[in-house]
């Protein structure tokens, strides 16, 4: 068996959905020890908000103001709950591994210890490797820390899965969040519906509303989700509420988008409207990550691999972090295969060396000109 694949077992094999703590900080266990025997470092342990974050530096913290970093990104949290093992084994079959997370992203975090351990020590020096435990939740803790271990760095590495066909993800749209929450008064349905301020109609007015903001000419999505409204079958209801989940690929579509939802007004006399929440994510646009996804196609045409393509994705990761504090950011540079959070997540195993490979020749590179600079 190959080390990658057994050490990716190894992790899929201790389950960390994300808002079981302590299920995180088994996982982050198992992750500290394996970089301990990857990459004879001891990890620093953060805990934040009671979230396991893992971070890995093999010199000094760079001055403040300069450039002397790369930073390597991963999570170790999945969507899966525990005791999904038990419906979804780990195994390979036919040059396919697959189990609860291995794709999203647990094959990722073994990828960039293996990269960074085949670096030698005087590139090694210039990696930050990050490892959190909130990503699928949107990094309610980790986030200030992605962005302050992100700025000042040259580049930012992101250890998420490829997108389709192992392409790397150049764009990402910016997400948004928010809960709209309507109070109106309750009353009998049957007695006086008319004392009554009915929620669950202001808050149809409201779906409507906030659904009407979204511009699919420019790639904007505004989706009402989750909806809840009322208590018994025969009472006006007092009080109702709705998620939205929106998407852009631009921060000026974001703060349009962000703007009207402030502005949302009661349509019924009586009826109040609240809004909650606010963008989550900022867009990881081109303009971040053409250069990388350049050099990155270069290399990979050196070792002899595949040619690189480049995708958009709708979805999110913690380089969008990155890029909205201004560093290159190349996302997707981790497992090829696909089913990320569905019953047929898995990844092409004989894809997890080539793709190594190439992760530890961009950091060679990178580093090697950082190097030159400092020493020039």
């Amino acid at each position: 068996m190959h080390p990658l694949v057994a050490d990716i077992e190894g992790l899929v094999r201790c389950e960390s959905p994300s808002e079981d703590l302590a299920a995180v900080a088994r996982s982050a266990d198992a992750v500290a020890a394996l970089g301990v025997r990857l990459l004879g470092v001891e990890a620093e342990r953060i805990v934040l908000d009671g979230w396991t974050h893992l971070r890995w530096r093999f010199a000094p913290a760079p001055a403040a103001g300069t450039t002397s970093r790369v930073l390597v990104l991963g999570h170790h949290d999945t969507v899966w709950p525990v005791g999904s093992l038990t419906s979804h084994p780990v195994g390979v079959e036919d040059g396919v591994l697959r189990g609860p997370g291995c794709f999203d992203m647990k094959a990722g975090v073994v990828m960039a210890m293996h990269a960074i351990a085949a670096l030698p020590p005087e590139l090694r020096a210039g990696v930050t490797l990050l490892v959190t435990g909130d990503e699928e939740i949107g990094s309610p803790s980790s986030r200030a820390l992605i962005e302050h271990e992100a700025r000042g760095c040259v580049a930012a590495l992101v250890l998420e899965a490829a997108g389709p066909g192992g392409a790397l993800k150049t764009e990402r749209k910016g997400v948004s969040r928010y809960d709209v929450l309507v109070t109106g008064r309750a009353a009998h349905a049957g007695l006086e519906p008319e004392r009554g301020v009915n929620a669950t109609i202001e808050v149809a007015h409201q779906v409507h509303a906030v659904a009407a903001l979204a511009a699919p000419e420019v790639g904007t999505t505004v989706t009402p989700t989750r909806l809840d409204a009322g208590t018994t079958i025969n009472t006006v209801p007092a009080a109702a509420g709705f998620g939205v989940d929106v998407r852009v690929r631009d921060e000026d579509e974001q703060e349009r988008v962000h703007q009207a939802m402030l502005a949302l007004q009661p349509v019924l006399p009586g009826a109040d409207v609240e809004v909650v929440g606010g963008p989550n994510r900022p867009p990881l646009t081109p303009a971040a990550t053409t250069d990388l996804f350049r050099r990155a196609q270069r290399i990979a045409a050196e070792l002899g691999l595949d040619p690189l393509t480049a995708t958009a994705v709708g979805g999110a990761s913690d380089g969008n972090y990155t890029a909205g504090v201004g560093t290159p950011t190349l996302d997707g540079l981790g497992a090829v295969g696909g089913g990320a959070h569905a019953d047929d997540e898995h990844v092409l195993v004989a894809e997890l060396p080539r793709r190594t490979a190439l992760l530890a020749a961009l950091l060679a590179e990178l580093l090697a000109e950082l190097l030159a600079e400092e020493n020039a």
